[in-house]
């Protein structure tokens, strides 16, 4: 086993499209993976707790063997064979890892070498490359790139700018969330730490000269953004939008309910976002707000729709936004429409 390749260079792999076979347990996938990862256990949940007991009573030998006992003969060629597929899919660019490069990984390596196919091993495994994207999330924070933030009110289209300059970070995106109470999505988002892996990925391939991100506040959705972005972000200059009230509207009915104007679903999630931020609109606007949103969805009404959007911006967005923004003036740089914002920071690119 030893002679087979192995690479310590997590930089490079997150750089690179790697495609990760990933022989941890379906439970240690599903709580963290790496961007390009595919899950394809040696052991299943099942057969790593049986292991694990063994272990615990007989010691490591005996666990071993039983591991080896369990996936023998045909199951273990039918695992063999899965990992062959997904690794002639990407020939020059997959690699084995699991949880700490350890006895499953080193196996499943040997494994793929005895079927003719030799692919490196991730040293210390995701433990490992784990740790290492926390520190390049940090070391990004603090570098000495310049960083500036698009702010503006909910509805400005602050996406859309990102879209359209160089250095651009979508946090929103990469949270699978569009930051507000309203703002989730029915696929839900990834977890904590695919959130910051995938982030560490894009920080990593990031060579603009300046980054660029949507003014946040400190979590998206459920997912907080890693300390040292958002330590930062509270000093970075701000380009401030200004878009009419009237084209907000338009904005979010475009990309909150569409097409989607009689949607149950939808009339459900929104009104469960009503309900959550009761308090802070208050008992009997509250109830005005939900009852024309139910009202909307049951009509499919356009206007109707606009009304409830409008209502929710004057009574819960906009004095919210307004009260925050008396804390950042002093870091606003310009103002201006999408295309002049747009303008400026190609401008401080260029």
């Amino acid at each position: 086993m030893s002679t087979l390749p192995a690479t310590i260079d997590y930089a490079q792999l997150l750089r690179d499209t790697t495609h990760y076979i990933d022989v941890r347990a379906e439970t240690e996938f599903e709580q963290g993976s790496l961007p390009g990862a595919v899950n394809a256990p040696i052991l299943t949940n099942d057969e790593r707790q049986r292991i694990g007991i063994c272990y615990k009573s007989n010691g490591p030998e005996a666990a071993t063997a039983l591991g080896h006992k369990i996936v023998s003969g045909e199951l273990r060629q039918q695992r063999i064979n899965s990992w062959l597929a997904e690794i002639q899919q990407h020939p020059e660019t997959s690699a084995v890892m699991c949880w700490r490069g350890g006895q499953r990984s080193h196996i499943a390596q040997q494994w793929l070498a005895d079927n003719g196919v030799t692919v490196p091993l991730i040293t210390d495994g995701f433990k490992a490359m784990r740790r290492f994207c926390l520190t390049q999330l940090s070391e990004f924070a603090k570098a000495e790139k310049p960083w500036l933030l698009i702010g503006g009110r909910t509805g400005s289209g602050k996406t859309v700018v990102l879209d359209h300059v160089p250095g651009a970070i979508d946090l929103e995106g990469h949270a699978h969330h569009r930051g507000s109470a309203f703002g989730g999505y029915p696929e839900g988002q990834p977890t904590p730490v695919d959130f910051e892996n995938t982030l560490a990925q894009t920080s990593l391939r990031h060579s603009a000269p300046i980054v660029v991100l949507e003014d946040e506040g400190s979590t998206i959705g459920r997912l907080g953004l890693p300390r040292d972005w958002h330590a930062r972000m509270q000093q970075t200059p701000l380009a401030q939008l200004e878009i009419d009230q009237e084209v907000r509207v338009a904005h979010i009915f475009s990309e909150y309910v569409g097409r989607n104007t009689t949607s149950t679903a939808l009339a459900g999630q929104y009104l469960d976002a009503l309900r959550r931020i009761k308090r802070r609109l208050g008992g009997a606007r509250s109830d005005e707000l939900q009852a024309m949103v139910a009202d909307a969805f049951t009509t499919g009404s356009e206007d109707t729709h606009r009304s409830w959007i409008k209502g929710l911006l004057d009574s819960y967005y906009d004095p919210m936004y307004d009260y925050q923004l008396t804390k950042k003036t002093a870091r606003i740089k310009v103002r201006g429409s999408a295309e002049e914002i747009i303008d400026y920071v190609r401008s401080t690119t260029a």
